[in-house]
């Protein structure tokens, strides 16, 4: 008797276990995108925060973040997913967690830190400004 092997999803998911990268590193991510009837690929390159569900189950997941314009982006994409069409590896990172969700307020607190910087060199200039004024 002759064996007939089924493919359920267009995924190649002995590819997508191999992929070794864990929280912490950087990823380009490319997904597919249907616009007017044409499919687009479309990259989304961020820091992975988190992988769920393990590598060979087919819920796995991870969560990639980017900074775009000075505002935080998070994306959650499913390993096995066919709308995901490749993954590729940019930088490879030793973080000490699995789960780097503190990340999202120290971005936060970066932000605030440099806003508070140039609001007091604002001053300072104003104050230069003014006593030149006066003189």
């Amino acid at each position: 008797m002759n064996k007939v092997s089924i493919k359920l999803t267009p995924v190649d998911m002995e590819s997508r276990e191999a992929l070794a990268f864990r929280s912490g590193d950087t990823i380009r991510v490319w997904s597919k995108i249907q616009e007017k009837g044409k499919t687009r690929l479309q990259a989304f390159e961020g820091i992975v925060l988190s992988r769920k569900h393990g590598k060979k189950s087919t819920d796995a997941m991870f969560t990639v973040r980017k900074v775009s314009d000075g505002i935080g982006v998070e994306r959650i994409f499913p390993l096995y997913s066919p709308s995901v069409d490749k993954i590729e590896l940019v930088k490879k990172a030793k973080a000490k967690r699995a789960k780097l969700y503190y990340i999202r307020d120290k971005a936060a607190r970066d932000i605030r830190r440099k806003m508070k910087s140039v609001m007091i060199e604002n001053e300072t200039l104003k104050k230069k400004k003014t006593e030149k004024t006066e003189e």
